[in-house]
């Protein structure tokens, strides 16, 4: 797993716009390369805040949106169209404004589709194996860029410190009891995330601080399941001057303007 870089920008707002012009670019590159690419959003603030910058820029014309393939890195267990799943923001803020194939977006399974949180999990786990290919040498694809956010608790998707899901070894599992509502998710596991290319954990904010240390001071990924998000050949930990607070010299960093 590749060691954490990190990037520093003023505020927030600078942050969204920053992380959106480096997604636009990587996104444009791996399709130069590949003629396609696999996308992993995230949901919350941030997750939301970039994808609306990369909506609000003509450079996002840049992607080829038709050969995109996009998946979440976890989901609310709750019916399509609910304004707290992760998609329906992504919708909103993005994939209803650029001209994506809908047949690969790789929505999760809400409890409309008449299946439970398990069943939801076990069928996003056989798309993402149908969309595995054998140079994969895995059960999911290996992701372009896959985004991810950072609790205060240290979370990221929808693994929370101490419950089972950060030990699970399958792609994608169902959680239920989470300390953040709603209580029921689907979430991507450790090893599903690690399948990456490169992981970006975007994160803002001074009550993400001390998580923030705790995941790049390679902290035990049950305690901080931050600290088990790296991608294979680049891991990026992108902050605004707040979330950086609390870093420790020595670090791999560097502050923009």
């Amino acid at each position: 797993m590749s060691v954490p870089s990190v990037l520093i920008h003023r505020d927030p707002d600078v942050l969204a716009k920053a992380v959106a012009a480096r997604l636009i670019t990587g996104l444009a590159d791996a399709q130069a390369a590949k003629g396609s690419a696999h996308l992993v959003l995230t949901g919350g603030g941030m997750g939301t805040a970039v994808l609306k910058e990369v909506a609000a820029t003509a450079a996002r014309d840049a992607v080829d949106w038709p050969h995109l393939d996009i998946w979440w890195g976890d989901e609310r267990f709750l019916p399509t169209g609910d304004p707290e799943r992760n998609e329906t923001g992504a919708r909103e803020a993005l994939l209803d404004r650029v001209d994506v194939d809908p047949a690969r977006v790789h929505s999760v399974l809400g409890p409309d589709a008449g299946v439970t949180a398990e069943e939801s999990a076990e069928r996003y786990a056989e798309e993402l194996r149908k969309a595995a290919r054998p140079e994969d040498h895995g059960p999911v694809p290996s992701f372009d860029i896959l985004l991810l956010g950072l609790g205060p608790d240290g979370h990221v998707a929808s693994l929370f410190p101490e419950m089972p899901a950060v030990h699970d070894e399958r792609p994608v599992v169902a959680v239920h009891g989470s300390p953040k509502p709603p209580p029921t998710r689907v979430s991507m596991t450790h090893p599903t995330i690690r399948a990456a290319r490169e992981v970006w954990v975007i994160v803002a904010g001074e009550d993400k601080a001390g998580a923030v240390r705790l995941a790049l001071q390679e902290s035990g990924p049950f305690q901080v399941p931050g600290a088990g998000a790296r991608g294979r050949l680049r891991t990026l930990f992108l902050l605004d001057r707040a979330a950086a607070a609390k870093i420790p010299p020595g670090l791999t960093r560097r502050a923009s303007p």
